[in-house]
This record gives structure tokens, sequence and C-alpha cells, in this order.
């Protein structure tokens, strides 16, 4: 069991949206880890966040059932959302929660997840009143990275919040590429965006009403129809890369390597 995070001062709440329906997965959050399921893995994690309050969001029964089994609180939801924002504010709606609150979210393949982590993107959301939602980077240092589309970058502005978030290598050295693209200019300050998000209740509850935007659709990167209808989104600087979710089958036999080898 994760020991639990000192308490923050902070306030809010956790929503951990588990689809069974996983494409490259099916399955998922059933998936046993050391002797039980991926998403009661991901619960035990969350709980050390000293949150007000943690739930799982799904829509199907078996995931229910192992997250009640496990002693955790279940909202079920419906099955056509077109994303885990739109799951996290069916759930906002639900549990009527203030326009003012935070809401972290957690995806339900995050067993490694570090509690401190999650604590401090919450933190930085309630530390900047004027951004309606959070989210965490850390500094890039590989080059093939930087040219992965599936590593996605985000630059930010003087006061941490994101100015856009791309598949592509941002911000661009133009003379220092031109030259080389076999190692990143000296000093060249790219970050890797980790997928985690906190949001006021407020943005919730207007999301769905969002039209999605261009950058959107081509970049394949939901956070950007936040920036394109101009809500500010502050970003955490990590100290580290944060341990890998599970996508894959792979990522599945790395993780339960790693609990077994604890032992926990």
């Amino acid at each position: 069991m994760t020991a639990p995070v000192a308490d923050s001062g902070v306030a809010f709440r956790i929503v951990i949206p588990a689809r069974h329906a996983s494409v490259r997965l099916p399955g998922k959050p059933l998936a046993d880890i050391c002797g039980k399921p991926m998403i009661v893995r991901v619960l035990e994690r969350v709980r050390a966040a000293a949150a007000l309050e943690v739930c799982v969001a799904t829509d199907h029964e078996g995931v229910r059932d192992v997250v009640l089994g496990a002693g955790g609180e279940v909202v079920m939801t419906r099955a056509d959302h077109p994303s885990g924002t739109d799951r996290l504010a069916e759930v906002a709606i639900a549990r009527g929660w203030a326009d003012e609150d935070i809401v972290v979210n957690v995806q339900g393949d995050e067993p490694l997840i570090d509690p401190e982590i999650i604590t401090a993107v919450a933190a930085a959301l309630a530390a900047d009143p004027e951004a309606a939602i959070a989210t965490a980077a850390h500094a890039l240092t590989s080059v093939d990275e930087a040219f992965n589309p599936n590593v996605v970058k985000v630059v930010c502005d003087a006061a941490g919040r994101a100015l856009y978030f791309s598949r592509a290598p941002i911000p661009w050295a133009r003379d220092a590429f031109g030259a080389c693209r076999d190692l990143l200019p000296a000093g060249l300050a790219m970050r890797r965006h980790v997928g985690l998000y906190a949001y006021r209740v407020s943005f919730l509850r207007r999301y769905a009403e969002l039209a999605p935007s261009p950058l959107e659709h081509w970049e394949a990167l939901e956070q950007l129809r936040a920036l394109w209808h101009g809500y500010r989104i502050q970003v955490l600087d990590l100290a580290s890369a944060p341990a890998a979710g599970v996508d894959t089958p792979e990522d599945l036999e790395r993780v339960r390597q790693s609990f077994c080898i604890k032992g926990v």
C-alpha cells in the first residue's frame, strides 16, 4: 500500500475513468497485476493523494463490481462518451459538485502513478485563479522523442501557462535543426507533456458545449479545444518523467514485474 501524501491544504476530488473496451488492450481495467485487477491497483495509489473524494467512472458492470469489492466508490456513466473529459463532466454534474471545485482526472491505466504528482497538479490549479485546467510536463532530453509523434510536446508562456501542444517538435530550433537533427541543441527547453489533468468544475460543465477545433482535429489532441476557446492551462514542471501507464501488452508485463518484485 502506498503511504499517504502529506495534506497540501488544497481541496480536490479525483475521478478515475475506466473504459473496459480498450482498442489496444481489451478488458484493461480488469487485467490482473499480481493478484489484483489493474483498476484496484490504481485506486490504491490514488487513495494516498489525500483527496476529499475518490470515485471510479465506468460503463462496465465488471469494473463496477471489483471496485465496490475493494471498498471504492463508483459512478456508472454513459457508454457513448467521446472522451474522458466528457465522462468527468457527467460525474461532476451527477455528484452536484460546485463550479469552484477542483477535480483531478487520473486514468484507470496508471497503476504506478505517484500520488504526490496528483496533489501537486491540483495545487497548481488552485494557485492560478485564471486557469481552468492544470497539467504537467518534464524536460525532454532525447532527440528521438523530440521527433516522435507519439510524444506530445508543450510550450508555455512566462506564467507557466500552455501556449500550444503538438506532436511535432516544438519549439523548433530553426538554425540548429536545419544543420543537424541528430542531437538536441544545447539550451533548447523542450518539454514532454504528461497526460494528468486537474479541472475546475465550471469548465467541465461547459466542455460539452465547446465545438471541436481544427487544431484538435489535425493534432488529435483534446486539450487544444480548451486553448482554442480561450481557456488557460497551467503547466506544472516535474523534475523527472513519471512512471508510464499501460497501453499495450508489453506495458502490462512491465508493470506486473514492478509490482511482483516489490511483493505487493
